[in-house]
């Protein structure tokens, strides 16, 4: 006789990136600063989303502020470093309804992100915390994804276990922490896709 195959777990709670998923910044603007303050092309980010200064914002070592600061030390204009901390972005209105929509058929909906201590303000700008029922930020909890620690953090804070959370980011690289937990994950690369992701998995009809 045929052992059955171990049924999935059900899936109790929804993780979602924050940048490139549930907002997006205007890839226009660190090109019009560098142009305007006479910089090489690349030169801001290439500095700023280099180690170790990203490793040490994102992981709660130095503040927003003393990222910013370096960048505009390393570029050698403060005020084009300054311009570039204010960076625009828009949340995407159809993840938000997403989020809306998992929360009334009763799923945990959280964030994690690789972030700095700009991210509570930033997110509360547009409400994102009364849509969720929780947003980790790599800057609280020490370690940035694919860290291992940083999803068992978040499964911890959820009361859920890995095969009972679905993950999902526009990373596909970050995913990897999220797979060693049994965690469901997807690699986002827009709405229609992961919702069709969560309906595979009997998240979302």
């Amino acid at each position: 006789m045929r052992t059955p195959e171990p049924t999935a777990a059900a899936i109790r709670a929804v993780v979602f990136d924050l940048d490139g998923v549930i907002r997006h910044f205007d890839p226009e603007h660190v090109a019009r600063i560098e142009r305007d303050h006479a910089l090489p092309v690349g030169s801001i980010e290439s500095f700023a989303f280099a180690s170790p200064v990203i490793d040490d914002v994102t992981t709660g070592r130095i503040s927003r502020a003393d990222w910013v600061r370096a960048i505009g030390e390393h570029v050698g204009s403060p005020t084009a470093a300054e311009a570039w901390g204010r960076q625009p972005f828009t949340p995407d209105p159809d993840v938000l309804a997403l989020l809306d929509d998992l929360r009334a058929a009763g799923h945990t909906t959280a964030v994690l992100t690789n972030g700095t201590d700009g991210v509570p303000a930033e997110v509360a700008s547009f409400g994102l915390p009364e849509r969720v029922d929780a947003v980790f930020s790599s800057h609280e909890i020490g370690v940035t994804k694919p860290d291992v620690r940083a999803f068992q953090h978040v499964l911890e804070a959820l009361g859920v276990d890995g095969p009972e959370a679905f993950f999902t980011d526009d990373s596909e690289r970050k995913l990897a922490g999220a797979v060693t937990l049994g965690m469901t994950v997807h690699h986002y690369t827009g709405v229609d896709g992961l919702r069709s992701a969560l309906a595979a998995r009997g998240v979302l009809s």
